[in-house]
């Protein structure tokens, strides 16, 4: 099975943890001719098992599960005693006690590879490292195509390595979290940009590649694919639609004039994430640890009772740096805008190179 024998067109919503990509909208960017993907990240075994059924319900084309590589909970605990401190102050404001930064951070791995290996999906996809090659051959035989999330040439290796299927290389523009197999807390949040990116992962591995990046038009996917890209991963442009399951404060964040820009930050979870940045970010960021998931289940409290209390200065608001251009229609019609839209770019180009080669010809 090949990438583009999984989509009508090449556009792959992404999997986006923490509630925005459920059974509503996977169903409905894969009906319209994506990939639709279920993010697993944060649920439980059964939880991700049951939207699996939901989405089943809701089509018959390919779709997606993203799964969360378990982390090495190796960080300072004083580290995370310090932040903790940090954040007293957040815990009184809102009512709320800090979480339990001690709760693990397996993210129910295991159990989950047991429910995909017993009931297949036509898609599985890694983040934060790269799963064993007995873990992608266990796939391989069941006819589950499997992705793992790159940030450089090297983790594309590795997952060329352990069999993978295809990378999703992601560049420093993507909105959430990075999603590199190895937090470097000296790294200071740097990364690359997607198209320079595209081109090292097509120099270092023979795989096919799923761009993401900052994409939100239909010329962007067109710009990815003539770089070397075989299809792109959006994630922010699907965050507002109607069947995002996201917090209606988050949607609109993305395109109020309050949120000029975005970061990448450690302050919600303890892993550089790129966000609109806001209050609790400015405050914060400067001291989180390199600590997740204990960061993550520790603002946990916080940033429900943010969203409760209706303050987007508290809440993790996850944003690509094209988040001003976000357009609130529904997927499918979203999915066909923008396959109109690469249509119309791929036509563009074609002329354009047509244009050149006669200049070139004349002259």
């Amino acid at each position: 099975m090949a990438l583009t024998d999984l989509c009508r067109y090449p556009i792959v919503q992404a999997p986006m943890a923490g509630g925005a990509s459920g059974p509503a909208l996977a169903a409905a960017v894969s009906e319209a001719g994506g990939l639709g993907f279920l993010a697993a990240g944060y649920k439980t075994a059964d939880g991700m098992y049951q939207e699996i059924k939901q989405v089943r319900g809701l089509t018959g084309r390919p779709f997606g599960v993203n799964l969360f590589m378990p982390q090495d909970p190796g960080t300072d605990p004083a580290a995370i005693e310090v932040y903790r401190h940090q954040l007293a102050g957040e815990a009184t404001w809102y009512e709320t006690p800090l979480g339990d930064a001690d709760t693990g951070g397996d993210d129910n791995y295991e159990a989950k590879l047991a429910i995909l290996r017993e009931d297949p999906v036509p898609v599985v996809s890694f983040t934060f490292g790269c799963p064993d090659r007995a873990v992608v051959d266990a796939f391989a035989k069941i006819g589950t195509y499997t992705i793992v999330t790159v940030t450089t040439p090297q983790e594309a290796q590795a997952a060329q390595w352990a069999g993978a299927d295809a990378v999703c290389v992601q560049g420093v523009e993507a909105g959430g979290h990075q999603g590199t197999f190895r937090d470097d807390a000296q790294a200071g949040g740097a990364g690359i940009g997607l198209l320079t990116l595209i081109a090292l992962v097509r120099d270092s591995v023979q795989l096919p590649i799923v761009a993401a990046g900052g994409l939100m038009r239909g010329a962007q996917i067109a710009a990815v694919l003539a770089a070397g890209a075989d299809a792109a991963q959006l994630g922010t442009a699907f965050l507002v639609c109607p069947e995002s399951g996201a917090n209606v404060l988050h949607k609109q964040a993305l395109t109020n004039p309050l949120f000029v820009r975005t970061e990448l930050t450690r302050a919600f979870s303890g892993r550089p994430a790129r966000g609109l940045v806001n209050r609790f970010m400015r405050e914060h960021g400067p001291y989180a640890p390199a600590a997740y998931p204990q960061v993550h289940q520790l603002t946990a409290g916080v940033r429900k009772a943010a969203a409760e209390a209706g303050d987007p200065q508290g809440m993790a608001l996850w944003a690509g740096q094209g988040h001003r251009l976000a357009r609130e229609l529904p997927a499918a019609r979203l999915v066909e805008v923008l396959a109109a839209e690469l249509d119309d770019a791929a036509a563009e180009l074609t002329t354009n190179l047509r244009n050149l080669k006669n200049t070139r010809s004349a002259s």
